[in-house]
């Protein structure tokens, strides 16, 4: 402390304290370990997050970015923000009312005739198989009291075995207040095709897998098609079992995928309609069940049986499969649908039991394939709205799908 005279008066001035942040005012070491602490901490509590978000985004995959971020952040507690936010958007922006196609019913790309795929020779006669169908599926009655040309009517995709297709697609508006938008539906005849589950680089995990991240080179000259899987299993309410692997356990009473080690698939009520035998290749479950014994679900518009994200009433991008009375599988599609209107287009296609797929743009996707003519494959949308690119299952992907292939 400095005591200083004033030269006008002779008298001495009350001492002045030095500047703050002189040498005469020192944090003491505690202080200064606590500051440092607190900038450290506040760092790497920005600084973790975007060294994580930096790694999903520069992945090698082939997920858009904002579904990157997205699932990002469910993955960092952030789920409820991006609920409230997805909730928002979509009952802000349902689809519109009246109208129609833009560009009317698709045109689907003509089948192209399979090549024969090489097998073993038996040492015994084989029964000859069943001759795939001749004739489409009956059409669908259109919901819509002015059906469009060709709403409803079925059109052969995909390659053909003996000149005859092995899939079929439709178009249809699915109610009669969203008449611009479309849905579109694929009946395989699975007397002719087998069902494959594949892994997906991320989900569910667990890997190396026999049947993994994209459709084998060595099956293009016998794929039909292939369609997304369901939820992610944090949000699926049921299990996972490929390869003789289970990766989360099976829930009875779910909505069940089904494989079988002879090809055919089925979807099924776990525990009542499927249970685990030898002969069970790979269960994928998903929910509950959207229609059963041909009958709609009777809770369609509870939210906490469809999902935590946007629920059963938000019209969004959603996807279904069933299995109808003739073992053949259905799969459906299209945007602008909520949960009830989604199980009355499965029912109304002659669905036994069906049940919900993934939801949103990002993951609904069907392609059908045909030969290129140099031993590789073309794929197809079913519905040039979809956002990812036809070439999605050729590829690599984050999320595990299903392949058709002839048989």
């Amino acid at each position: 402390m400095v005591i200083t005279e004033n030269p006008a008066t002779g008298e001495a001035e009350p001492p002045r304290r030095p500047p703050s942040g002189g040498r005469g005012h020192r944090r003491s070491p505690r202080r200064r370990w606590l500051w440092r602490s607190i900038v450290l901490a506040c760092s790497l509590a920005l600084l973790i997050p975007a060294w994580s978000l930096g790694r999903v985004l520069l992945e090698n995959n082939t997920d858009p970015l904002s579904a990157r971020v997205v699932e990002w952040a469910r993955d960092h507690n952030l789920a409820g923000v991006v609920n409230g936010v997805e909730r928002y958007w979509y009952t802000h922006h349902p689809p519109p009312r009246g109208g129609t196609p833009k560009h009317g019913i698709p045109h689907a790309p003509a089948p192209v005739a399979a090549r024969p795929v090489a097998r073993p020779v038996a040492h015994q006669v084989a029964k000859p198989a069943p001759k795939p169908k001749v004739t489409p599926p009956p059409n669908i009655v259109p919901f819509v009291s002015t059906p469009l040309l060709g709403e409803g009517v079925w059109q052969p995709v995909g390659r053909e075995v003996g000149g005859v297709p092995l899939a079929w697609a439709t178009f249809l508006r699915p109610d009669n207040v969203h008449t611009s938008e479309l849905i579109g539906v694929v009946h395989f005849d699975m007397r002719h095709a087998t069902a494959t589950l594949h892994a997906g680089t991320q989900l569910p995990g667990g890997g190396p897998w026999q049947h993994g991240a994209r459709i084998d080179p060595a099956d293009y000259s016998r794929v039909i098609a292939a369609f997304n899987s369901g939820f992610k299993l944090s949000g699926s309410h049921g299990g996972y079992y490929a390869e003789g692997r289970t990766v989360a356990p099976l829930v009875d009473g779910r909505a069940s995928f089904v494989t079988y080690a002879d090809g055919h698939a089925d979807v099924a009520l776990w525990g009542r309609d499927a249970t685990m035998t030898p002969a069970v290749t790979a269960v994928r479950q998903n929910l509950v069940l959207l229609v059963d014994h041909g009958q709609l679900a009777p809770d369609l518009s509870s939210n906490s049986s469809w999902g935590a994200t946007v629920g059963a009433a938000v019209y969004v991008w959603r996807s279904a499969v069933c299995v109808d009375a003739h073992g053949d599988l259905e799969y459906a599609a299209g945007p602008g649908v909520d949960v009830p209107t989604l199980a009355q287009v499965m029912q109304r296609v002659g669905c036994v039991r069906a049940m919900e797929l993934d939801i949103n743009s990002e993951w609904v996707s069907l392609m059908t394939y045909t030969n290129d003519g140099h031993g590789g494959v073309t794929p197809w949308k079913l519905l040039p709205s979809m956002l990812r690119p036809a070439d999605r299952y050729l590829v690599y992907g984050t999320r595990d799908f299903i392949e058709i292939d002839a048989r």
